[in-house]
């Protein structure tokens, strides 16, 4: 994945920042099956649509497990990720049916409006753009979602005026 200059990126964590996370964190002490949960509470309470390495090492340490599971968790899931982000992450599914009804062109579109390919993050961290397999409605396709909000039944045109909006 190419990442383009990001101001979040490569910096470490706030110190204040890192104390939060482990405040939160060790609420959930000894208990490793809501690690999932833990990242999302972090990236919600500090609005990081990234999982820094500091702030992995705070989380692990602070639930009491290997920093290796964190991000076994964080590089599974695409809801997670170490690489920084963009406030807005447009996803476009590239499953069958939304390639078959035009994911493609619409990917193509979204692309040449925010000026940026697959992978990559606007450099004033607005964006970031990525593929997913699927948002699970096939027949409202070709669909995608920035950031939790879903929109389907997507043409280049409508796709463009979506993002015009953020």
């Amino acid at each position: 994945m190419q990442q383009k200059s990001c101001s979040c990126s490569g910096k470490p964590t706030d110190a204040a920042i890192l104390a939060e996370v482990q405040k939160l964190a060790s609420q959930y002490k000894g208990q490793p099956d809501k690690l999932i949960q833990v990242l999302k509470e972090v990236q919600a309470m500090v609005g990081f649509n990234a999982i820094p390495k500091d702030v992995g090492v705070t989380i692990a340490f602070a639930v009491g497990i290997p920093v290796k599971n964190v991000y076994d968790v964080v590089s599974f899931y695409a809801m997670f990720t170490d690489n920084c982000r963009g406030k807005y992450v447009i996803r476009i599914c590239k499953s069958a049916p939304c390639h078959v009804k035009g994911a493609q062109e619409v990917m193509d579109a979204i692309s040449e409006e925010i000026g940026i390919g697959f992978g990559e993050t606007t450099a004033d961290c607005k964006f970031t753009l990525e593929t997913c397999e699927c948002l699970g409605i096939c027949a409202e396709s070709p669909a995608m979602m920035v950031n939790d909000d879903v929109y389907s039944n997507l043409t280049p045109a409508k796709a463009k005026e979506i993002i015009k909006a953020y």
